[in-house]
């Protein structure tokens, strides 16, 4: 699937895809993610580097969306003998990802570990489809 494509998947709201053009995705406070499937599990990952993941970000899970949202506040500081720098970034982000049909809200952890935030939703199983079969046709 091509980025272009993402960004029209058919999961997605034209609402969600205008937040993600001005709130996530393309400004200075996006958090990267990618998405995989493990087995039978979603996983989610997010770089969140520098962030305190109990007192700046929340995992929610409402009508099959996944949102991570949070704040960010990071300060550096550069002192030398002669010279004094300092840098701030700071501000809110958020993420929406539309989770797999069936999945419930109950068995979705999060962890995080090494600047990276890691979303388990396990998939339920999905039914197969049989294949064709022929119905025969009775004469009356």
């Amino acid at each position: 699937m091509t980025d272009l494509m993402k960004w029209f998947d058919n999961r997605r709201s034209p609402i969600d895809v205008i937040e993600r053009l001005f709130e996530g995705d393309l400004g200075s406070s996006a958090i990267r993610v990618e998405e995989m499937v493990d087995g039978n599990t979603l996983v989610v990952r997010a770089e969140l580097p520098g962030i305190d993941p109990e007192k700046d970000v929340d995992v929610t899970v409402t009508d099959g969306v996944l949102t991570i949202k949070g704040e960010r506040q990071e300060k550096k500081e550069h002192k030398e003998k002669d010279s004094y720098r300092s840098e701030f970034r700071y501000g809110s982000f958020v993420r929406r990802i539309p989770l797999p049909t069936g999945v419930k809200q109950d068995d979705v952890t999060a962890a995080y570990k090494d600047g990276v935030l890691e979303v388990r939703a396990p998939m339920p199983e999905q039914v197969q489809a049989t294949g064709a079969s022929k119905i025969p046709i009775t004469r009356g």
